[in-house]
């Protein structure tokens, strides 16, 4: 059966099939809501449902704020529902691409740059930060996000943390020059909110640096002049994998600001930066995020923790806390 549901406060509605979740039948219509695993973990698409009965299966049952993760709730009535934000994008934006491998590196033990080309002519249109996703021989796909920025827009840049028993990530160290990829773009809403004028924080774990690269890259493209701190954390040195990207936003982005948090003393040390977790260094090194926008990407736990200490111990609001989080498995 057919339902509709109505963003609260205007005339805005979409119908949404009895067993689809409300964020696919919103995507699916035009509606970009804030969203980021679509496995009911993040908590990003966390909304209000004002009227109406909904169906919510584990995890996705209720947040401990009262909100319903639209990306496992279905629909059993009409609704009237309050999403944390939404704006109307174009459904038909999202574009599928036979890609071909032109570099493979292996940057750390357990991570891989790859660069892919587009076909001659064809260009890839995404916001800075989001995401696409790898179709796979057996149907299913895997998330990466897209570490350049679009103006480099007829190639794409992932960097692929290494899984154990994952079907892509065991693949990856094997891709060569020359082999094709399908892929589909763009995913997410996490992007840089370029209306605002505060400073930034940047908080990422492993790969999560790489939609926070596109970030940075884009706002030193648009000649963008906000003050960033970025804290990255990893065990070792060699977890941060890319740090040529981190010296050129030091010598070319005004007000930049590195904090490596790093579990080896000795690698924190020689960095200059912070021994510990990266929840642990914002808390050090951050007294007050009153003002500020706050980007955060990584796993769950990594990603609730940085949140729980900008928003209740550094007033930060939590409207301006932004995240994507990076849960391993097929892309819902």
């Amino acid at each position: 059966m057919t339902y509709q549901i109505r963003i609260a406060g205007t005339d805005l509605h979409f119908a949404c099939e009895g067993n689809q979740n409300i964020l696919d039948a919103a995507l699916k219509a035009g509606i970009e809501m804030p969203y980021s695993c679509r496995k009911g973990v993040c908590g990003n698409c966390a909304g209000a449902v004002f009227a109406g009965e909904v169906e919510c299966p584990p995890p996705g049952e209720v947040t401990p704020s009262g909100k319903h993760l639209f990306c496992q709730c279905h629909p059993k009535s009409d609704l009237e529902i309050e999403p944390e934000a939404w704006h109307r994008v174009d459904p038909n934006a999202r574009k599928t691409f036979t890609v071909k491998v032109f570099r493979n590196t292996l940057a750390a033990e357990d991570v891989n740059v790859l660069q892919l080309r587009l076909p001659a002519g064809q260009r890839a249109r995404f916001k800075a930060g989001q995401y696409l996703q790898v179709a796979l021989s057996d149907g299913s796909r895997r998330s990466y996000s897209m570490a350049n920025p679009p103006h480099e827009s007829d190639m794409l840049q992932l960097h692929i943390r290494h899984v154990a028993g994952g079907q892509f990530t065991q693949i990856v160290p094997n891709l060569k020059a020359g082999d094709h990829l399908q892929v589909e773009l763009p995913y997410g809403s996490f992007e840089l909110k370029e209306e605002a004028q505060g400073p930034m924080l940047c908080v990422v774990g492993g790969t999560g640096f790489a939609p926070v690269k596109s970030l940075l890259d884009d706002m030193l493209k648009k000649g963008m002049k906000r003050r960033v701190t970025l804290v990255w954390g990893g065990r070792n040195r060699a977890g941060l994998y890319l740090m040529p990207a981190v010296e050129k936003w030091k010598k070319m982005l005004p007000g930049f600001n590195f904090i490596a948090a790093l579990e080896d003393p000795a690698d924190a040390a020689s960095l200059g930066g912070f021994l510990g977790r990266v929840d642990d260094a914002v808390r050090a090194n951050c007294p007050s995020l009153a003002g500020h926008e706050v980007y955060c990407c990584g796993s769950p736990g990594m990603v609730a923790s940085v949140k729980k200490v900008c928003v209740e111990e550094r007033g930060l609001d939590a409207h301006h806390f932004f995240s994507d989080v990076f849960v391993p498995g097929p892309a819902a």
